[in-house]
């Protein structure tokens, strides 16, 4: 899928473009297939690619930048039930499952280590 936002940038003359992939994730609560099981397996197999694969067929170097959506629950926002529930911690900074990463949580900053 990566590959396909490559060529369609780059036949616009954007070969040098870097693309992100900036917020994938999976609910835990609040809808068809939202469960913390589901979405530890998602979250915990997404790790897992992008941390064995260096790069696509189109970019083979470059490895897949990847940002998990999100790191907390927003409970406090009117969006639909399942959107508020995509943390890999709940709104109160529990985990809710063991991620196939490490974190360290302070007051200000989260650092993620393998």
């Amino acid at each position: 899928m990566l590959d396909a936002f490559y060529s369609a940038v780059q036949s616009e003359g954007g070969s040098n473009v870097e693309i992100v992939v900036s917020a994938s994730g999976w609910p835990s609560y609040g809808g068809t297939d939202a469960a913390v099981a589901n979405a530890q397996t998602y979250c915990s197999n997404l790790i897992k690619h992008v941390k064995g694969v260096t790069g696509t067929q189109k970019r083979p170097a470059k490895a897949i930048e990847t940002y998990l959506f999100a790191m907390f629950d927003e409970n406090q926002n009117s969006w639909a039930e399942t959107e508020k529930h995509f943390g890999l911690f709940s709104s109160d900074k529990q985990p809710k499952y063991q991620p196939s990463v490490n974190f360290a949580i302070s007051k200000y900053t989260t650092i993620c280590s393998e």
